[in-house]
């Protein structure tokens, strides 16, 4: 596979500056305080024309007055003047930039000219910005940040990456004892982007986890490399992702697009490359904070114990939307927590461990010191503290005592997890996290957290087998479309091996007698290049099973379309399924396999993955759909797997050869039987010749349709 990019000396500089240079006004000089705030040791220079001084530190005229090009500089002057003082720290050989100052390419076109001329102006400087807030270093004590921040020196712990400054200073806010270690605001991303950011901070081995805060993807081909690094060097990658991209849906007009838009192929993107993605900021800090302390987990089975019945019910109820599972204690665990808790307790996952032994340290030692050697990924005591300042914690405290000392015992991967934030204070989750037990909050997101670092541990133990992805190229204008009527869909779909039912195209005076020779029942369609949803004009007949059946079907129709597609009927079969190929216009095309016919954008059964896939992919994810019963056997009947199989190689075989037309394809439904599958109806979209005659054209069959 093609390496990471390389990692610049440059950006190395700017990530852990010795040196750094501060220069601008008021902004800059919050910046020069907040990294002496941190314990910067290093060379401190202040830039300003009038000043005397920034922060007590004597004020040099010009960039030009420097004795050497530092590691990092900070950037806050008017946005006309920035791209020269970035030249000159440029020629000076400064390692890396922040540029604070705003109204560049998100200002209009002089804005973005001016951009140009920043990117130009830095050369072969790190480029943080411009419109950022910047970068902070709580590893090495540097703070090339104009405002107030949360964070102290740590020393390992986690990175993060933010399009959005004001989430990611909030993040620095977090009482949730998550360590945090670098954090880099990039704005524009004019120059320095997420992946050079990525593979920058992979390099410092004190990094324990990164995080991005991503409004936009990243070039896909390049964030492929970049966590497939991030999983051979076991360092988890987790995205909160807000917005969406474009959704190409203009010229999306069948169900696989509702089922498949941008969203959704960016979470095939995330899973593809073993990155976890969350929906909600708790859940980014709290998912963080469990691969910090464990890192990637060889699966999601969880032991609990509580001293309440509610609570154990509530890690119950939740342990299956969560993706978790609660294994069986086993024996040896089953008994020495039976001889410790007695007979008036039942010994079970989840556990209620009741009050008898509250308080009591060497009992709960013994009783936590049993639960954590029973075989799970992850063990979990829920426990919320009382306040502080109301009420005695000293019961409680014996109880973070005792099971402290049980994981010095066992060394097993162990939580304390409360239910409310505030019930587990952050000085106690600093303390819990430093002796290596992860201090979580909030039940929901520890179960997902736990599930989230399975699904990076099997991310890990598969990497040499995920392929990157290829760069997306561009695409033509969505105007461009050249729709396939359903029989000309078919026939493309079945010269690249898709089992179709027999059938003809034919005038509705020659319905009834080609019904009677292919074999009744049949099924009747109109014949309509671009009428994707047939059954809503009354386009479909179905189990029409005499010559008059047939006549009055087309006679029906006769509004609608002039030429007819009659098809035997497919008998027997088992269920409908969805096979659909998309493309997104920024990670490319999305193979998505669901629930099909008329339920398939209702139920939104729906499993979506990047291409290429291979054909054990495609047998996991038919794996992970709701409907999967019904195709491995229900109620003593089951479909043919690899006749389902077979034909989604087809399509993609079909996608592959028309890889650069392709805009859109869906089989909906393909009905599996014991025995085969068929596809019933296809929609083919592809890219058209300026010479292609639009929509609206006479409705005639086209040359590739079935006779």
């Amino acid at each position: 596979m093609s390496p990471v990019r390389p990692v610049s000396g440059n950006l190395r500089r700017l990530l852990a500056p010795r040196s750094m240079v501060v220069v601008g006004g008021r902004a800059a000089e919050v910046a020069l305080l907040q990294s002496r705030a941190v314990g910067f040791g290093g060379r401190l220079w202040a830039v300003h024309p009038e000043r005397a001084s920034l922060g007590g530190v004597p004020c040099l005229r010009s960039v030009s007055d420097l004795p050497e090009g530092p590691d990092a500089a900070f950037v806050a002057v008017p946005r006309e003047r920035t791209p020269g003082v970035v030249a000159e720290l440029a020629a000076l050989g400064t390692g890396g930039v922040v540029c604070h100052a705003s109204g560049f390419a998100e200002d209009g076109d002089h804005g973005a000219d001016l951009q140009r001329e920043l990117v130009a102006a830095a050369g072969p400087m790190a480029l943080v910005g411009p419109n950022c807030l910047g970068v902070l270093n709580y590893l090495d004590g540097a703070a090339l940040w104009p405002d107030q921040h949360g964070g102290a020196r740590v020393e390992s712990g986690v990175a993060v990456v933010a399009q959005s400054g004001n989430l990611a200073e909030s993040l620095t806010m977090q009482r949730r004892a998550l360590p945090l270690a670098q954090l880099v605001t990039i704005g524009n991303a004019a120059g320095t982007g997420v992946v050079d950011l990525v593979a920058g901070m992979l390099e410092d081995e004190r990094v324990t986890a990164v995080g991005l805060l991503l409004e936009a993807l990243p070039d896909v081909a390049e964030l492929s490399r970049v966590a497939l690094e991030a999983l051979r060097r076991r360092v988890p990658l987790v995205v909160l992702k807000s917005g969406s991209s474009e959704l190409g849906a203009t010229v999306t007009l069948s169900h696989t697009g509702s089922l498949a838009g941008s969203d959704v192929a960016a979470d095939a993107l995330f899973e593809r490359l073993g990155i976890v993605r969350v929906r909600r900021v708790e859940a980014f800090v709290e998912t963080l904070k469990l691969l910090h302390v464990h890192g990637a987990l060889p699966g999601a089975r969880v032991v609990s114990a509580s001293c309440s019945g509610g609570e154990a019910a509530h890690v119950a109820d939740l342990a299956p939307s969560a993706g978790v599972t609660l294994p069986a204690l086993g024996a040896e665990a089953t008994a020495r927590l039976a001889t410790v808790l007695g007979d008036r307790v039942p010994v079970r996952n989840p556990l209620d461990y009741h009050t008898y032994i509250w308080g009591r340290y060497d009992e709960m030692a013994a009783c936590f010191t049993a639960l954590l050697g029973a075989a799970a990924d992850e063990h979990l005591l829920l426990l919320d503290l009382p306040r502080a300042d109301r009420c005695d914690t000293s019961e409680f405290d014996t109880a973070l005592a005792a099971f402290e000392a049980a994981q010095r015992a066992t060394g097993a991967r162990a939580c304390v997890v409360s239910s409310l934030a505030e019930g587990l204070p952050e000085p106690v989750g600093a303390r819990l996290v430093a002796a290596g037990i992860a201090a979580m909050q909030g039940v929901t997101d520890c179960l997902e957290a736990v599930a989230a670092a399975a699904r990076v541990g099997a991310a890990q133990a598969r990497v040499d087998r995920i392929a990157p992805l290829a760069p997306v190229p561009p695409r033509c204008g969505v105007d461009a479309v050249d729709d396939l009527d359903e029989p000309s869909a078919k026939a493309a779909l079945a010269g690249f091996g898709l089992p179709v039912p027999a059938g003809r195209v034919v005038a509705a005076e020659d319905a009834s007698a080609v019904a009677v020779e292919l074999g009744l029942p049949v099924v009747v369609k109109a014949v309509v290049p671009g009428l994707t949803h047939k059954s809503d004009v009354g386009g479909v007949r179905v189990g029409l099973s005499s010559a008059a059946d047939v006549a009055d079907a087309v006679a029906s129709m006769a509004g609608t379309a002039t030429t007819f597609l009659v098809e035997q009927q497919v008998p027997d079969p088992v269920l409908e399924l969805l096979v659909g190929v998309t493309r997104d216009p920024h990670v490319g095309p999305v193979l998505t396999l669901g629930a099909g016919g008329l339920l398939a954008e209702l139920l939104r059964d729906s499993v979506s993955l990047l291409l290429p896939v291979s054909r054990d992919e495609v047998r996991e994810a038919l794996g992970r759909l709701r409907c999967r019963p019904l195709l491995e056997g229900f109620r003593g009947r089951a479909g043919d797997v690899e006749a389902v199989l077979d034909a989604v190689g087809s399509v993609l075989a079909y996608a592959e050869a028309h890889h650069d037309d392709l805009v859109e394809l869906e089989v909906n439904p393909l009905l599996v039987r014991a025995t085969g599958a068929v596809a019933v109806d296809a929609v083919v979209r592809l890219r058209a010749a300026p010479s292609v005659v639009r929509p609206g054209r006479e409705a005639v069959p086209s040359a590739r349709s079935l006779r």
